[in-house]
This record gives C-alpha cells, structure tokens and sequence, in this order.
C-alpha cells in the first residue's frame, strides 16, 4: 500500500521527522516497508518559455526551438510536438537528465541540426494525460525554476506492508485514522454530498441481488451529462502517487476514492447498457453460469464457472464482480451518462474468481480481504461530487440501495481486570476507553462512570472485522499505548521457577558438545523432495510411505522429511559451491515415518551432523588433515560421553546411504539408535556435494531417555599402577571390540583399563592377519600389587582372550 505524506497530511497531523514517525509506526505494528521520495525523477527538468520557434530545413513535422530555461544562453532544441507557439512555457529536461520512463537525455543531432534537451509531454514527465503534445504550462510559471519544484511533485510516499486482517488499512482514510490513534490526534475526513437534480435515479434504474450471502449490499448513482476528458493535476498527482495510471476523469475518480476511502467503485457507461421493455436499467447480481463468458476490459474472452458472481442488464454479463468491468459497457470517450456501482462482495468468492482466471487488481485484493459494506454510501456520494464538479456532470436524485444483509456491529465486554492483568501494566479504564474510541470502537459507558469501571462495554465499528474477541481489543490497547511503556516483569504464579524441562536442558547440553567439537548448528526445511529416497540409495518397505501435504508450496517440497541428511547435504553443496570447503554442520528437528492404513504419522526427534572438507586450512606448522569415518566417531564418543552413556557401541554395518566398509550402525542396549559413516559417491553426486563427506544421525529420543543426570564418580586412585602391553595376532574379521570385550571379561577386579594402541599387518604377521597391540593397566583400590600378583593374572588374561578371539600372543 502507497500513502503519500503530502495526501495524508491533508487528513491528520503527520510530525516533520519522517524517521521518528516511521518508528512509532513500525512499534504498532503498521510496517513501513521503505519511503519513496518522488520528484527526484524528475531532477535536471526546469520550466523554460521558447523564444522562436522555425521549421526545420530537413524535416517538415520538425521544429527548430529555442528554449530560455534561466541560464545565460538559451537552448537549442528539435521537437517534434505541434501543439506549441513562441511564448508558451513547457517543461525542459536538461543533458543529463534521466526521465521517470528511463530515457536519459544527451547532446545529439536529429537531420543535422544540433538538439540540446527535450521540450516533454505530461506523459513523458510520468504526470499521464496525453503524450501528443508538450505540457504547455501556465504564463505565471516561473522560468528556470525546478518543474518538481513549481508543480509540487516533492513528496515522501510509505510503502506500507498492510497485514491480511486489516482491510482497513489499505485507504489513506484507514492510515490516516490508524496515526490519529497512534499520535493522539484528530482525524479530518470531510463527506461529499453531490448536489442533486432531475429525474430521480430510481425511475430509471433498479438492482436485483439473487444471493445476498455473495452480495450484501450493490448501490447505485446515476450522473447524467458528463464529459471525459483528463483530469486535474492534483487528482493525476495522487493517483500516480498510489500506483496507478491516470486514464481518464471518471476512471481517475473512480480509483481516487478508492485509495482515499478504500472502497472500489466500478463506472458503466449508461448509454451501453441494455434497457427493459420498460425503458429501465436492471442491473443483476447473480453467479455465473459454467461456460457462460464475459470480455473484460483487457480485451480477453473469460469462459466462466459458476464460482463466479457476475453484474448482469438484460442483455447478459456486462461485468466480474469485484474483479474486472466488461469491454461492451466501459466508459469511452463517446459516454455521456455514468451509471456509478458501490457494492459489497463474499471475499472468499472475489478470491476464487480472481485466481481461477488470474485476474489480481486494486480492487479484487481489497474485496477479497474484506470491504466494509456500511461505508458503500459514502463512497458513492464522494466520487458522485467529484463527477459534478470536474467531468461538468449532474447527478440524479437518490440511490438506488438494495441491502438485504445490513451490517451490524458486533459488541464486545472488556474487562478492565483481564486488560491489566495481560498487559502486565496499570491502564485506567478511562484511557483504555480513550485509546478505543480514537480507533473508532464507542464504548458504551457514560463518561462520568469510566473512571470506576470495571468492565467496559464496546461497539466495535464495522470497518474493523478483525475485533472480535476480547483479547483483540487488548492488543489494541497495547499497539497504542506502546509496548515500550510496559515495564518488563517475571511472569507471576504459584509453582512456577522458569526452569528448563530435562529434556530442554539435554538438548541444550547436546548442541553445546557438538558445538565444542567443532560443529556449526543449521536448520533446514521440514518438507522434503518425495524424490529424496532415492537419492539417498533407499528402498521404502512394502507398506511404508511417505507423509504427503494435502497443499505443498512446490513438488520438491510436496512430503515431510524421513532424515535430516538430504537438507544437510545440500547445505554442504550450497557451501562448497561459494567456495567453502571445510563444512561442519549439525541440526536436531524430527523426521517423520508412516505406514498405509496409519491415520497419523509417527514422529522422533533426531540429531544429525556432517563433516566435509579438513577441521581448518593448512597452516606453516601443521597440514590441512581431511576428516574421515574415524573424526565422525570421535564426535559420536564426546557426544555419549556428556550424555553419560557407556553401554553404547558403534558396529559395522551395510546402510543404503553410506560407503561399504565405511559405516556402522551406533547400537544401545540391544537397540539400534543411529548410523555412522562416509556418504556413498552416488549419493553425493545426486546432491551435487563434492566428497568425502562423514555423516551420522541418531535418535535423539531414545539418547535422552537413557541419557544419565548423574555420572558415576571414580575415585582418584592411591596407589601406583603396573603397565603391560600385549599384541595379539588375529584372524582379519576379528574386530578391536571383540578382543577388548575379552580383556576387559578376563581381566577381572586387578584390570584397570585397556587400550588399543596399535594396529600391525607386514612382515612377521601371516597374510590375512593382523596384530592388535593393547596397553593394559593393572591396579588395586587397597594396594600396592606386586609383580607376581601382576604376572599371574596377565598370564590368565592373555590365555583365555587368545583362547576367545582365536588369536595368538605375537613373539
């Protein structure tokens, strides 16, 4: 929505300061989107008076002009418009002047005679009118002078982002009511009432409205004489301001209204619609029927269903209502008599017809966010007395006013007891009650009684559908008193401590390791690429299948996610496609599975990560190292560690996704909780991710029920311990887990720890095996051990795990 400071400034008192009265807009939650400041188009163009004016020698449509624009030599300037003499005063763009339709101006020559500007059209200056002729401007304007500057045309225009719910704002009357309310001051909003005489309208006209649910109300005003022709320049002025293009007097009218009351209005040319046998203009209002059409006034032959309403005469269709007039009935420069149509339309049938032919105008979004019915009348009346006064019009007696449905406004209690206690602030009733009525709402209470009331009783005006609860009025009364004016409070209430649930606390601890392991949290979309199984190599089960949307925003965002892994790959190709090679990402969100037949989906929460690329750049001292299966682990084992999760081991595994021999599923008391691995080549390539990439994900849920709140302490120990080490050459299958799963059976209470410290296959191993080396840690809680206690048992420990893993003690 567009709203000229300079129009606005003629209906309520706007503060100098556009910044600061921008900000206390943006606080009650009218966005400013931007301030366009206007006539700097329009810069490098002056008023100059021609001085000569000659044919040129080479061109007979061509004139030779000499321009005084206030400088000391006069320009020299070949124009092609015929509609000027000497002495007239035009509006001059200067070399290097950029016009508003974007031609600039430069030195040339046109038939060999040197040009040194542009004499311009209304149209070329962005005023509209005609474009045949120069602007031949008044004798009074002052030569030299700055065209922006005489005409006026400095303006600031906000660009306003008017939410859905408030149609009331999208009228220079709405914006202006809403800063009354917001600065407190009074808003100037003058009625037309049209001088009326001769026959009476409704002697000649009469409406019939088949179903009042799709048309409370259509009204009607007949203006007889008119002339068409353009329009002043202040109305082009604001109606090029709003944003629209300046046609004609009684179209220009017709819009004017519209952006000044926020009510559309439509114009028929009497003189083209059909009559009854009774010499009587009927307008209809009734749906279309399917296949019936109706030529716009695009030009476009519209094929129509019956989701359409439609204004009919005798004689058919003559227009969509609130979408687009017909081209049989528009008003031409032949019209003469102007039937004027104010009605009010069903929203949710405005918005069908609109997108089904994808026909989107001022008008249609207006109607389809809902016009206030009440206001028909006065939007009539005001453009009618336009019509008289500038289109030479007379307007016929009475209105023609079929309202079956007539609005009501809706009351509403407000407890000034609720208002304090949501608000957390202390607002008397009485200004609770002045904050209302500056926003049109009456509240019916005698004014001496406000003082000690304790519920208010308010009538909420009909321009404002979207009042209707009790807390609608509330927040009203907070956008206008200011939420910067409630002071800042704890939320009250018996057993209440603000603290964090387990599972918030777990998840925060989560991010927290991950982020300390060197991840970078992300978030990616919920809705997915139905595509997304196969990319990721995976075959869903007989009866499982995806959760599809019933209205997605596109195909490849069309089902609910079933991993976090396709989004994260593809902010890794995102990264990597900027330049960024070294990418560590996590996120936690849920995925969501289901079967045929299941009503619901099932949902868990997750947590996935991704590692591409090296932990940081090489560096003088020490090289760029690329991360692999085991940097992925080692996030996994820091991860359970802080979870305080011990019983949790990590096997290999073939997953669809995940490169053979490069992947493991993460396994929990039996349960399989998560998958670890590098991304399969394939699967990388179809997120167009350059590789290796190492990803794990695991079931959150399941981690934090079992996560631990308290960790087990170990005591420091007292006394020195005894380090072995012992290599053991096995079988290649045999996995570093099954050996030390041995020790740590048979090492029994003298075990301290084990570690795995080396991994050997070449000479003195046979082929097909491998020697594992382990450093293990014999100490007592109560002693010192001696050596043959020592000995003894590392004896038993090395014969029963050889015995176990089928291995033998490497010499």
């Amino acid at each position: 929505m567009l709203v000229s400071l300079k129009w606005l400034r003629e209906l309520v008192d706007v503060p100098i300061d556009i910044k600061e009265f921008v900000d206390r807009l943006d606080l009650t939650g009218t966005a400013v989107e931007a301030v366009h400041h206007t006539g700097a188009a329009l810069k490098g163009v002056v008023v100059g008076r021609i001085l000569a004016k000659e044919r040129h020698p080479e061109a007979d449509r061509l004139w030779v002009t000499t321009i005084d624009v206030g400088d000391a030599e006069p320009l020299t300037i070949v124009c092609g418009a015929q509609n000027f003499e000497a002495g007239d005063k035009v509006p001059v763009a200067l070399v290097g002047a950029t016009l508003p339709n974007g031609l600039t101006i430069k030195k040339s020559k046109l038939r060999g005679v040197a040009s040194n500007g542009m004499n311009c059209s209304a149209d070329e200056l962005g005023l509209g009118g005609a474009h045949d002729g120069l602007l031949i401007l008044p004798a009074e304007a002052p030569v030299g002078q700055s065209f922006a500057a005489y005409r006026g045309l400095s303006d600031d225009v906000l660009e306003l982002e008017i939410t859905p719910n408030r149609p009331d704002c999208l009228s220079v009357a709405g914006v202006a009511r809403e800063v009354g309310a917001v600065l407190d001051h009074g808003v100037r909003i003058l009625p037309s009432k049209p001088a009326e005489s001769g026959e009476p309208i409704a002697e000649s006209v009469a409406v019939a409205i088949e179903d009042a649910e799709l048309c409370p109300r259509y009204a009607a005003r007949l203006i007889r004489g008119v002339r068409i022709g353009s329009s002043p320049e202040w109305l082009v002025e604001r109606v090029v301001a709003a944003g629209a293009r300046p046609i004609s007097n009684i179209v220009d009218i017709t819009n004017y209204v519209m952006f000044e009351l926020g009510h559309p209005l439509h114009a028929f040319d009497a003189g083209l619609l059909a009559r009854d046998a009774d010499g009587r203009i009927r307008i209809g209002v009734r749906r279309a029927q399917d296949g019936e059409t109706l030529k716009t006034l695009d030009g476009v032959e519209r094929r129509l269903t019956a989701d359409s309403l439609l204004i009919t005469d005798p004689s058919g269709p003559i227009a969509l209502a609130g979408v687009m007039g017909g081209e049989a009935t528009e008003v031409n420069a032949g019209t003469v008599d102007v039937l004027l149509e104010s009605a009010s339309f069903a929203p949710a049938s405005i918005s069908r017809t609109s997108r089904q032919l994808g026909l989107v105008s001022e008008a249609s979004m207006r109607f389809e966010r809902g016009v206030d019915r009440a206001g028909c009348i006065e939007a009539l009346d005001r453009a009618a007395a336009l019509m008289a006064e500038y289109a030479g019009g007379t307007v016929a007696p009475g209105v023609v006013d079929e309202y079956p449905l007539p609005a009501v406004p809706r009351r509403i209690s407000l407890r000034m007891s609720q208002v304090n206690g949501i608000l957390g602030a202390e607002i008397a009733a009485q200004e609770a009650a002045a904050i209302l009525g500056r926003l049109g709402c009456v509240v019916a209470a005698p004014e001496e009684a406000l003082e000690d009331a304790v519920t208010l009783v308010v009538d909420v005006p009909t321009f404002r559908p979207d009042l209707e609860r009790e807390i609608d009025l509330i927040e009203e009364i907070l956008r206008v008193f200011g939420m910067d004016r409630i002071e800042a409070t704890l939320p009250a209430g018996r057993g209440r401590i603000g603290a964090l649930t387990r599972e918030q606390s777990w998840r925060e601890r989560v991010g927290a390791t991950l982020r300390a392991s060197g991840l970078n949290e992300t978030m990616t979309y919920t809705f997915a690429d139905p595509a997304d199984p196969a990319r990721m190599r995976e075959t869903l089960a007989e009866d499982e299948v995806q959760v599809e949307l019933h209205n997605p925003m596109s195909a490849e965002q069309s089902v609910l996610r079933r991993s976090l892994l396709p989004g994260l790959l593809r902010a890794v190709s995102y990264n990597q496609r900027r330049g960024v090679e070294d990418v560590h990402l996590y996120e936690t969100g849920t995925v969501f599975h289901t079967s045929l037949g299941r009503k619901r989906p099932k949902e868990h929460g997750v947590v996935a990560g991704v590692l591409a690329g090296a932990w940081h750049r090489p560096a003088w001292n020490e090289p760029a190292v690329g991360l692999e299966f085991f940097d992925g682990k080692g996030v996994i084992e820091a991860l359970l560690r802080e979870l305080g999760l011990a019983r949790v081991e990590m096997r290999a595994a073939e997953v669809p996704h995940l490169q053979p021999g490069r992947s493991a599923e993460v396994v929990m008391a039996g349960e399989i909780v998560g998958w670890l691995g590098e991304v399969h080549p394939l699967v990388l390539d179809s997120f167009d991710t350059q590789g290796p990439v190492t990803a794990f994900e695991l079931n959150l849920a399941a981690l934090l029920r079992s996560a631990q709140d308290v960790k087990p302490f170990s005591e420091v120990p007292r006394y020195p311990g005894v380090d072995l080490d012992v290599a053991i050459v096995v079988p290649e299958d045999v996995t570093a887990r099954k050996i030390e799963k041995s020790i740590v059976s048979a090492g029994g209470k003298l075990l301290y720890s084990a570690r795995l410290f080396d991994v050997y296959r070449g000479p003195g191993v046979e082929p097909g095996k491998k020697s594992l080396a382990f450093e293990l840690v014999y100490r007592a809680q109560d002693r010192t051990l001696t050596a043959e206690e020592v000995a003894a048992n590392h004896e038993r420990l090395v014969r029963k795990v050889c015995s176990a893993v089928g291995g033998e003690l490497r010499a």
